[in-house]
C-alpha cells in the first residue's frame, strides 16, 4: 500500500486547465485527491464512487451514518441534488460562493450513502477557483471532508498512501465551514464557522 500522491502545484488565482483536467481524470477513475477550499484542505473523490467514500469514512474514522458534504460548482448544480424552494435559492445566491456548508432535502440522485436518516445532504459552494474547476471539469459533485492539515506536505505525509493526487494550491488556515440548515425554509445554524450568520439570527 505504498504509493506515493502525485502533488500538483494549483495557481490559486488561475488554476492551470491542463492540470485540473489530470486530477479530473483521476477522480473519474475512482481516485482519491486532497484539494484547496476556501476553510481547509479537504479530501474528496466523485460523489458516486462508493469505494472511495467508504475509503474516506476509514480515513476519517468517521460512523457512515455521518454522511460527508459535498461541493458543487453552482446553485444550477445544487438544484440536481437537492430540494431547492426559492427561499433556499434566494439565500444561497446571496452567499455563495462562500465557506457555506447548506443542508437540504436530498434528491434521487444522491447515492443512499450520502443521505442522513432524514434524508438530508450537506452542499457546499467554496470560493476557491481550484475547487470549483475540478467540479467543474469533473461534471460531478465530489465529496469533501477536511483533511485536519493546513498544508499539502503534511497531508501527504498523514494519508499519503490512500491518496492519488495532492494539490498543493497554498497555506491554508484552516476555520471549518458555518453550517446552515435550510430545510422547511426555516434557517437552523448547526455550526458557526467561518461564513457570516448573522442573517440567520
Amino acid at each position: 500500500m505504498n504509493k506515493k500522491p502525485l502533488v500538483l502545484s494549483i495557481n490559486p488565482k488561475n488554476p492551470q486547465q491542463r492540470l485540473i483536467n489530470r486530477v479530473g481524470e483521476v477522480l473519474d477513475n475512482g481516485g482519491l485527491i486532497a484539494y484547496p477550499t476556501d476553510t481547509f484542505y479537504g479530501i474528496g473523490c466523485d460523489l458516486y464512487n462508493k469505494k472511495g467514500i467508504q475509503l474516506i469514512y476509514r480515513l476519517k474514522t468517521r460512523p457512515l451514518k455521518k454522511p460527508f458534504s459535498f461541493v458543487c460548482d453552482s446553485l444550477k448544480e445544487i438544484s440536481r441534488y437537492a430540494l431547492v424552494s426559492n427561499y433556499a435559492y434566494k439565500t444561497m445566491k446571496r452567499l455563495l460562493p462562500g465557506p457555506y456548508t447548506f443542508v437540504l432535502e436530498g434528491t434521487r440522485l444522491v447515492p443512499k450513502i450520502m443521505l442522513t436518516k432524514r434524508k438530508t445532504v450537506g452542499i457546499r459552494v467554496p470560493d476557491n477557483k481550484i475547487c470549483l474547476s475540478i467540479v467543474r471539469t469533473l461534471g460531478r459533485p465530489v465529496i469533501s471532508t477536511s483533511a485536519g492539515y493546513d498544508d499539502p506536505q503534511s497531508i501527504v505525509e498523514a494519508y499519503g498512501s490512500y491518496l492519488d493526487v495532492v494539490i498543493d494550491g497554498g497555506i491554508l488556515y484552516p476555520n471549518p465551514s458555518s453550517v446552515v440548515s435550510l430545510i422547511d425554509d426555516i434557517p437552523e445554524v448547526i455550526r458557526e464557522g467561518k461564513g457570516d450568520i448573522s442573517s440567520f439570527l
